[in-house]
């Protein structure tokens, strides 16, 4: 894949949008904290890209083996440790119709488990954090 690259905007107060591609992700922080409450923050994101990343791996699999996916859920979880201000667990639960046997349910867990959300918790990049002036273009 190489080099992707997302823009972050600032369309004032606490909200912050990244544009990737086509899309724009809108993110506000919660009213108590400031913000107006209008999107989830960007911490909610990431929690939802983790279960809905597990959960494409899921049906991927049901539908391969044409399983009913239709009534499938998975549940996420999260334990949060107030004082360190830290996400310490996360559980994740398929729940299955009746009807699918028992030789599919640990092969569903590998198959959320090789999500690359869940993989990226499990083997961290690199970061670097630069600053650069830009020159603002103005119309005249």
């Amino acid at each position: 894949m190489g080099l992707q690259r997302l823009t972050v905007n600032f369309p004032g107060g606490k909200k912050v949008d990244g544009v990737y591609g086509n899309f724009t992700i809108h993110t506000d922080q919660p009213v108590d904290e400031g913000g107006e409450g209008t999107a989830p923050e960007p911490f909610t994101y990431m929690l939802v890209s983790l279960g809905t990343c597990a959960g494409i791996y899921v049906v991927s699999y049901l539908k391969a083996r044409e399983l009913p996916f239709e009534e499938v859920k998975l549940i996420q979880e999260h334990e949060w440790d107030e004082k360190a201000h830290r996400l310490t667990k996360v559980t994740m639960t398929i729940l299955l119709p009746p009807g699918i046997s028992e030789k599919h349910h640990k092969v569903l867990i590998r198959a959320a488990s090789r999500c690359p959300v869940k993989r990226l918790f499990e083997n961290p990049p690199e970061f670097e954090i630069n600053t650069k002036e830009e020159k603002m273009l103005t119309s005249a």
